[in-house]
């Protein structure tokens, strides 16, 4: 194996590690603070109580959530900057897909778009819900 195979597979194990990292961070602050907050919005508290009983790690990842949001945002957008900047140069230089499966690149760079993109509207949805609903609900109550 030579020193730009070995480059190759360390870039992809990177990618793959950081994408990952990128969704489970992602519906990680789904669940810890928007979720609860439009199940509490819909009526739903005891829903809530219920599955704040049965899963405690979620008290503590909604106490952090600024660092939670912090964390997650940094690796989405790290995210992007792999996907859309540094998996784009691996793959003019050859580095990024066996030469033998070229097809196995698309299925997988189709794949981690979607994911992505997915995880960036998680991320979007659920800083609206633990940021920014409440402030807008309690100035609609008071305007």
């Amino acid at each position: 194996m030579n020193a730009t195979s070995s480059r190759s597979i360390s870039s992809k194990g990177t990618s793959a590690w950081l994408s990952y990292f990128s969704l489970f961070s992602s519906l990680g602050t789904l669940l810890c603070c928007a979720l609860p907050s439009l199940l509490v919005l819909a009526g739903l508290g005891a829903t809530v109580a219920s599955t704040l009983s049965a899963l405690p790690w979620l008290v503590t990842l909604s106490r952090h959530k600024s660092w939670t949001f912090g964390v997650s945002g940094v690796l989405i957008a790290a995210s992007f900057v792999n996907l859309y900047y540094i998996a784009p140069r691996l793959l003019m230089r050859g580095e990024a897909c066996a030469p033998e499966s070229p097809e196995g690149c698309e299925v997988a760079s189709r794949f981690s778009k979607v994911a992505l993109w997915a995880s960036a509207a998680l991320y979007v949805v659920g800083f609206f819900v633990a940021f920014l609903l409440g402030p807008i609900l309690t100035w609609l109550d008071h305007g």
